[in-house]
């Protein structure tokens, strides 16, 4: 082993063990790069790949322009169960927040459309919101609903459940769900949402949703940190 593997290998040893310990449990935060490197008496670059090593084994992550910081409990989702994102974070003890990045109507793309099973270039509803738990930015996610079912919706508090939104005021309820789910790399507008660099590796989640009745009512895109989800699916 050479001396910058073995320099490595003690970093992220050290950091792995604090971390395990609860070290930086007080504030979540790791000190800076040049305490860090100080305390190493090692090289910036040296440092820094060390700390990449340790965010891909999901122990810590990155913000741009904060620091890095020690990488909380991941979310335990479940696609096949019926549970808005804000029930499932109060289920496993964890807080919930979302944030309306905009809303308004657009002309939808080729894709969107195919998803809706509308003619090209139809005009639909277009929610972009930006999802936290315990404050810490997760979910990227744009909505794409058919007009046709949720007149007025544009006015409602679009920081709340959909699900519940589409019930309370539309009677629609979720019937079929189609997911879709791939790795990809954070495109720029969903990094700057959730604060880390462009292409950062994310999973993506389609998912196209009908209501009761069959019809196709929304489809969601969705952006995930990687290191901030756990997919966990039970079949019976």
């Amino acid at each position: 082993m050479s001396e910058s593997q073995t320099t490595l290998a003690v970093i992220c040893k050290a950091l792995s063990e604090s971390i395990a310990a609860g070290v930086f449990s007080a504030k979540g935060r790791l000190p800076s790069e040049r305490a860090l490197s100080e305390q190493f008496s090692t090289t910036r670059i040296t440092l820094r790949e060390a700390l990449s090593q340790l965010e891909a084994q999901g122990l810590i992550y990155r913000e741009v322009r904060r620091g890095w910081f020690v990488s909380p409990p991941r979310i335990v989702y479940n696609p096949l169960q019926r549970s808005h994102f804000h029930a499932m974070a109060k289920d496993q003890g964890r807080h919930a927040q979302t944030e309306v990045i905009d809303a308004k109507n657009c002309v939808a793309s080729e894709t969107v459309s195919q998803k809706l099973l509308l003619p090209p270039e139809s005009e639909v509803i277009c929610i972009r919101r930006l999802r936290y738990i315990d404050k810490r930015p997760v979910l990227y996610v744009e909505h794409y609903l058919n007009p046709l079912y949720f007149q007025g919706i544009l006015d409602a508090d679009l920081t709340t459940s959909l699900t519940d939104l589409y019930a309370s005021r539309y009677d629609i309820h979720y019937g079929r769900v189609r997911f879709d789910m791939v790795p990809t790399l954070l495109p720029e507008e969903a990094s700057r949402a959730l604060r880390v660099t462009s292409g950062s590796p994310a999973l993506f989640i389609t998912r196209i949703n009908r209501d009761q009745h069959g019809r196709v009512i929304d489809c969601d895109l969705e952006y995930w940190r990687y290191d901030a989800l756990h997919i966990d699916v039970e079949v019976n």
